[in-house]
């Protein structure tokens, strides 16, 4: 135990040692400890960066929805068409075939042979 205490006391009276220790713990909290750190930092960079993109995203979405709804109210065969793709509406003499590229579901049977 003497000799830790003397170990101690030596290098306390390095005042070198001393400013190392000091720099290299308020390294240490400013860079990775801290709320502020560098390392928070670049992670809310990086966030930002994809809160950006995802920006973008929505606004070129937003622009081709505007689109849409103002070739809507401009032309009525538009709407009859988007009425049919998607809802399956049709006139009163008319018929609608629905084809599927689903594969067809096989029977036990069918699968014996």
């Amino acid at each position: 135990m003497k000799k830790l205490k003397t170990f101690i006391v030596r290098i306390a009276r390095i005042k070198a040692l001393k400013y190392a220790l000091v720099s290299i713990i308020a390294v240490v909290l400013i860079g990775f400890v801290d709320d502020n750190s560098v390392w928070h930092h670049m992670q809310n960079k990086h966030k930002i960066g994809e809160l950006e993109a995802e920006i973008a995203k929505y606004t070129d979405q937003n622009q081709r929805n505007l689109q849409q709804i103002r070739m809507l109210e401009s032309n009525p065969k538009a709407i009859e068409k988007i009425a049919r793709e998607r809802y399956f509406m049709k006139a009163d003499d008319e018929d609608i075939f629905v084809l599927s590229d689903d594969p067809k579901p096989q029977t036990p049977h069918e699968t014996a042979e």
